[in-house]
């Protein structure tokens, strides 16, 4: 009789929804925890809108409708559910220039990321493999270019060459790949002394050989945590750009462009600066989350602590 009211006992403990419901919490806790969820859905949105901007909005973000002129938001009073978001001075669609930005701010930070990393990985490969004069010439530039204030130099040359979207990118990619090179180095300076690539020097293996394919596989899972926690930083860089108006030149839909034109308006049409300033800090935050799932996931000392 004891062992069948313990059963009962613990099929009703069981079915209580209580703890069905705590188990289930418990559970999707679980899976945010062992997977990037939150940053995958963002990512996602932002992708989404980049490359299918067109069908998402009916709005042109570059055409003025002085009639629809600062709208608010929806659930405002005064808002219209014809413009989600609201209107800028202009009678722009704020939902559409935040959906054509992230097209803007995306294109921008893969190109840049592109060259970057790519020139970044070289650089810090033949000065982590080779050494010497050669490794000592490299990092030194690496320094200079930590040294050089960024905003100066990118104040300067709008200034010289004026704004535009080239310009954007060529500053950006010449600030961008000094920490891969950095990092790829020091990993370099560990992968060398394998025996697999003493293995291969004596072999005859010419050094591009080496480098290529037997050095550059070891430093794929570092470089994926690099340029992913890079692209956050990127975009930011390219809205602060932007906003101090040595970036993306206006009409084009940039977030950093949006937030200045709403600064002055800040007190009465909040809507115009808020919602591109939310895209930013949301698209930033999903990067560096998954940077940092990318580098708990690739690191065995951090996987071992699970």
């Amino acid at each position: 009789m004891n062992e069948i009211s313990s059963t009962a006992n613990a099929r009703v403990a069981t079915d209580d929804p209580v703890d069905a419901g705590t188990s289930i919490w418990q559970t999707l806790y679980r899976i945010i925890r062992t997977w990037p969820l939150v940053p995958a859905v963002l990512i996602s949105m932002l992708l989404t809108a980049a490359f299918f901007a067109e069908i998402l909005t009916p709005y042109d973000p570059e055409k003025d409708d002085l009639i629809a002129r600062n709208i608010p938001p929806m659930w405002q009073e005064g808002g219209s559910s014809e413009h989600l978001l609201g209107t800028d001075p202009l009678g722009r669609d704020i939902l559409a220039r935040i959906i054509y930005g992230a097209r803007t701010s995306l294109l921008i930070a893969t190109i840049v990321l592109t060259m970057g990393t790519a020139f970044g990985l070289i650089v810090g490969l033949i000065a982590g493999y080779v050494g010497g004069t050669v490794d000592e010439v490299l990092m030194r530039v690496v320094d200079f270019t930590f040294a050089v204030p960024f905003i100066l130099v990118a104040l300067v040359a709008v200034i010289v060459y004026g704004q535009s979207f080239e310009l954007v990118i060529i500053l950006l990619t010449i600030f961008s790949w000094n920490g891969v090179a950095r990092q790829a180095r020091a990993e370099t300076l560990s992968l060398k002394t394998r025996d697999y690539v003493s293995a291969a020097r004596v072999a005859g293996a010419s050094i591009w050989r080496i480098l290529w394919k037997h050095l550059t596989p070891g430093l794929i899972n570092t470089i994926i945590v690099v340029t992913t926690l890079h692209l956050g930083s990127l975009i930011l860089t390219e809205a602060s750009l932007s906003f101090l108006g040595v970036g993306i030149p206006p009409p084009t839909p940039a977030w950093g462009v949006m937030v200045a034109e709403g600064r002055n308006y800040i007190y009465t049409e909040w809507w115009i600066s808020f919602f591109p300033g939310l895209a930013i800090m949301l698209t930033v935050l999903a990067f560096n989350f998954l940077g940092d799932w990318f580098r708990d996931r690739f690191d065995p000392r951090l996987r071992q602590l699970d």
